[in-house]
């Protein structure tokens, strides 16, 4: 069986989840082969988490779970890209992205090894809360810029499948490719952010979805099973973030060249239709609406914003030389 590099970090955010947290961290201790680093972003938890991240510590060697507090919430785009950006200027060669509410399978970076040979942006598949398959397979539309669901049959092809779109809850991507597109934009805060991060990859490299399973999803939610995927409750934050971070997306794909605004602003109008249909048909309500209002307003002063520019590459950490990587016990 191939072999999995050395220097692969794993890099978990999380807020006000102690009791999931502690469970992902007790899967991480009992992986097969263990990750190099695990940096842990504590996104300004008011509960236990400072403690359960100290009392895991005796199940790792000294040095490899790291402990990044943020002094305020960032949203998940904040903590991820503090996450990276902790994990390569310690020196990982691989970043795995996570949220606090996943277990990771015992032999995953093993499954995950013979792809990291061909390709620099990797997702694996998942199991639901209930030990379902969880369905997660997008590609974005070009000219509509929104995922879109694809096939599983894909697979058929070699056991993976070509994307352009991701998700941090399992993305893992090699430090080349992200010295080449820079660190995740804490400016999404939460939502678009991991779709926006694999397309920006996909421009430089392959990033594929391949038929292995790496992780389980711990957190039940509310949702409706629409057969080509699960449809899940929203949050406030949620609506509000997923309609402003719209023009986000859109300013990035302007960077490329990629982007038709008459297509796009039909994906937006699609967008707010999904997620009025998320509230009626998953959460019977249609208080939230507001939220998406909101969203539509910060939508527009974003594409009004003549400063805004993408993240710089040039601030992402340089690979360190050997000599000065940190020693870790073993």
């Amino acid at each position: 069986m191939t072999e999995a590099p050395d220097k692969i970090a794993i890099a978990i955010v999380t807020f006000n989840r102690s009791a999931f947290l502690a469970e992902l961290l007790q899967s991480a201790a009992a992986m097969t082969t263990p990750a190099w680093r695990i940096v842990v972003v504590d996104n300004a938890s008011t509960d236990d988490t400072q403690q359960v991240i100290a009392d895991a510590q005796a199940s790792f060697p000294d040095g490899v779970l790291v402990n990044r507090r943020l002094d305020t919430n960032t949203g998940g785009s904040g903590g991820f890209s503090e996450g990276t950006r902790v994990a390569l200027e310690l020196g990982a060669d691989w970043v795995w992205l996570m949220d606090d509410d996943v277990e990771i399978l015992p032999d995953a970076l093993e499954r995950f090894a013979p792809w990291m040979e061909r390709f620099g942006c990797i997702h694996g598949r998942r199991y639901d809360f209930d030990g379902s398959p969880f369905y997660w397979q997008a590609k974005f539309n070009q000219f509509l810029g929104v995922p879109l669901p694809y096939s599983v049959k894909d697979f058929d092809r070699g056991g993976y499948a070509v994307t352009n779109s991701g998700t941090f809850e399992g993305m893992l991507v090699s430090a080349d490719v992200v010295r080449l597109i820079g660190l995740p934009d804490p400016r999404f805060f939460i939502s678009w952010d991991d779709a926006a991060y694999a397309w920006l990859a996909a421009q430089h490299t392959t990033v594929v979805y391949v038929d292995e399973f790496v992780l389980k999803r711990k957190r039940e939610q509310q949702q409706v099973n629409l057969g080509i995927r699960h449809l899940n409750d929203g949050s406030p934050l949620f609506r509000f973030h997923v309609i402003r971070n719209r023009a986000y997306v859109g300013k990035y794909f302007r960077e490329y060249g990629k982007l038709n605004r008459l297509g796009f602003g039909l994906g937006t109008a699609l967008t707010l239709a999904k997620e009025v249909f998320r509230l009626v048909v998953v959460q019977h309500t249609l208080k939230g609406v507001g939220d998406l209002v909101r969203g539509f307003r910060a939508n527009r002063a974003i594409w009004r914003d003549d400063t805004w520019r993408p993240m710089d590459p040039a601030d992402v950490p340089p690979a360190l030389p050997p000599a000065t990587e940190p020693e870790v016990r073993r």
